[in-house]
C-alpha cells in the first residue's frame, strides 16, 4: 500500500501521509484553523508538519523587509483632527500700559476656549471691527483659564484699535470671540525651535516659548525680539523667565539708535538671524515684512515655518 494518498479540502489537493486523520492532514497544509478541543478542554491536534512552502513565502512577503535587518512595525500615527472653532463672550477686565506704544489688554470669558499656544481669535468689541488677536500671558507669565491676554500695539498716527482703549473702550465693555484660528501654534518635537517676534508679534511667541519650556525643556532654543523703538521692548521680565530656565540664546534688536541699552543690538531683526538648518522650526509673529522675510530664509534651507500675522495696526 503506498504510503501517501490524495485528499481534496476545499477545492484543493492536500497529501496525507499513512496514520494521520483527514483532519490533521489539512491542519498540517493551512487548509482550515485549528479549533478548541471537545469539551473545551485545550486546542485541538497540532500540525505535524510545518506550512507549504508555498505559504511561508506569501507570509514573509508580507511581513517582513528584503533587507536583512528585521524592524520592529512602527505605531500608526493618525492625523490629528482640528480643533472646531468656539464661540466665547465676555468681557473687558483689565486694561494697562506695557510702554509708549503698548497696551494689555485683558478679557474674561464666561467659559474657557480651548486654544493651543500660538493660536489665535477673532474678537469683536462692541462697536468695533472684527480683529484677529494672539491670546498671550502676562508679560509675567500670570493668566486664569477664563482669561485671554492681549498685547496691542498703539499706532503712531494715532489711528487703530489700541487707541480705543481707556477712551470708546473702558472696563466691562463687551466682547465677542471665536476660535482658534491660524496654524501658527506650537507643535511639541525635535530639533532647535527658532521663534522670532517683532513688536506686538511677541504674544504668541511667549506663550509658545513657555510652553515649550515646560512642554520640551531640553530643547534647544533661540528667541529674537525687536522693535522699532527701544523703549517698546517691553517683554524684558518674559525675557529674563526665559533665561532662568536656561535659554541662552536671546537677541533683542532696535531700529532706533535713541536711547539703545547696550545689550540691544541695532537694525532689522533679519539682519542678526542665526544660520538657519533644515531641522530648525521657525515661528515667526509681526508685520507682512519681517514675516515674509523670516518665510523666505526659511525655505531656503528648508526649515518648518509656521508664521502669525498681525492685523495692521494691531
Amino acid at each position: 500500500m503506498s504510503a501517501r494518498c490524495s485528499l481534496v479540502v476545499n477545492g484543493k489537493s492536500v497529501r496525507v501521509s499513512t496514520g494521520d486523520t483527514p483532519l490533521e492532514a489539512a491542519l498540517a497544509d493551512g487548509m482550515i484553523a485549528p479549533a478548541p478541543g471537545l469539551n473545551g478542554q485545550g486546542a485541538g491536534p497540532a500540525p505535524r508538519r510545518a506550512q507549504t512552502r508555498a505559504h511561508r513565502s506569501e507570509s514573509v512577503k508580507l511581513s517582513l523587509p528584503r533587507a536583512s535587518g528585521i524592524e520592529a512595525p512602527r505605531p500608526l500615527v493618525l492625523p490629528t483632527r482640528p480643533v472646531a472653532a468656539q464661540k466665547r463672550t465676555g468681557t473687558v477686565t483689565e486694561i494697562s500700559s506695557l510702554g509708549p506704544h503698548t497696551v494689555q489688554v485683558v478679557v474674561t470669558i464666561t467659559r474657557r476656549l480651548a486654544l493651543e499656544p500660538g493660536h489665535q481669535v477673532v474678537a469683536t468689541f462692541e462697536g468695533f471691527e472684527p480683529v484677529t488677536l494672539s491670546p498671550t500671558l502676562r508679560v509675567d507669565g500670570s493668566a486664569e483659564l477664563n482669561e485671554l491676554v492681549f498685547h496691542l500695539r498703539l499706532a503712531h498716527d494715532g489711528t487703530g484699535l489700541g487707541h480705543a482703549f481707556g477712551e470708546s473702550i473702558d472696563l466691562d465693555h463687551p466682547v465677542k470671540l471665536k476660535g482658534p484660528v491660524g496654524r501658527g501654534f506650537y507643535r511639541p518635537g525635535s530639533g532647535r525651535l527658532v521663534l522670532v517676534a517683532a513688536e506686538t508679534g511677541f504674544a504668541p511667541i511667549w506663550s509658545i516659548a513657555r510652553a515649550a519650556r515646560y512642554i520640551d525643556p531640553a530643547r534647544e532654543m533661540t528667541v529674537m525680539v525687536g522693535a522699532r523703538d527701544p523703549l517698546d521692548l517691553y517683554m524684558r521680565p518674559a525675557l529674563d523667565w526665559l533665561r532662568a530656565t536656561g535659554v541662552t540664546r536671546i537677541v533683542v534688536v532696535s531700529d532706533r539708535m535713541r536711547q539703545r541699552p547696550p545689550e540691544v543690538r541695532p537694525g532689522p531683526l533679519t539682519a542678526h538671524l542665526p544660520s538657519l538648518r533644515s531641522t530648525d522650526v521657525v515661528h515667526v509673529a509681526g508685520d507682512a515684512s519681517t514675516v515674509g522675510a523670516v518665510e523666505v530664509l526659511a525655505a531656503a534651507t528648508g526649515a518648518r515655518c509656521y508664521p502669525v500675522l498681525l492685523d495692521t495696526g494691531i
